[in-house]
């Protein structure tokens, strides 16, 4: 089971150099910039999540998330964007974290795993086994005919969350619906190495400040 010293924080759905800036103000140990998905909110041009990337300094990480599948498109997009992170918010065949760790060696790799029944734990064991760095688990539905892949603002069952984690031996962050007023039990309940934010310290699709202050003084409480 992990038990991290601190849970570290990655705010998502970065979506100009300001909110980047805010973000890191706040404390965020990583941010989430996403690129073309098939539905969510905070899609970002490649031309701005570069730009984004490149005035984001250590040792915060940059994580780009993508819904390529095919190693090569995957790798272009990571080349565009210059993330340290890649964030595959689809599932992928099993060789393509061989495929990725070899032509890009310095980049981590985190696979997504929405969480609908018990039946994610095995998926999210053999992303383990496969090579994935680390996992996140959200609250999507990949078997929709149109995909939600991450943004629903949406709780999923932390149940099957915390067994991941207790199973998993690489770090696991949790999504899904995080706000000030829940982030306490699901720390409590999950036991993340750490936390993914989008809507929860967003108003009108904005970055908050007051939000996400009161979400990082809730965290720390």
């Amino acid at each position: 089971m992990q038990s991290p010293f601190r849970t570290r924080v990655k705010i998502c759905c970065i979506s100009s150099l300001a909110e980047a800036q805010s973000a890191i103000r706040f404390g965020a140990d990583a941010l989430g910039l996403v690129g073309r998905m098939p539905s969510g909110p905070g899609v970002v041009s490649d031309e701005l999540a570069a730009q984004i990337v490149c005035a984001t300094p250590p040792p915060v990480a940059t994580f780009m998330l993508t819904s390529e599948t095919n190693s090569a498109d995957i790798i272009a997009h990571q080349q565009r964007v210059g993330a340290s992170t890649i964030q595959l918010v689809d599932a992928v065949p099993t060789d393509t974290y061989a495929q990725l760790h070899a032509a890009l060696p310095a980049i981590k790799l985190v696979q997504v795993i929405h969480v609908i029944d018990e039946r994610n734990i095995d998926e999210a064991l053999l992303a383990v086994q496969n090579g994935v760095d680390a996992l996140l688990l959200d609250s999507g539905n990949p078997n929709l005919a149109v995909k939600e892949l991450g943004g629903t603002g949406r709780v999923h069952n932390w149940t099957v969350s915390r067994q991941i984690v207790e199973q998993s031996p690489v770090p696991v962050f949790l999504a899904g619906g995080l706000n000030s007023a829940n982030v306490r039990e699901a720390i409590d309940a999950v036991r993340p190495f750490g936390l993914d934010i989008c809507s929860g310290v967003r108003t009108n699709g904005h970055l908050d400040a007051q939000k996400l202050q009161a979400f990082m003084n809730a965290l720390k409480s």
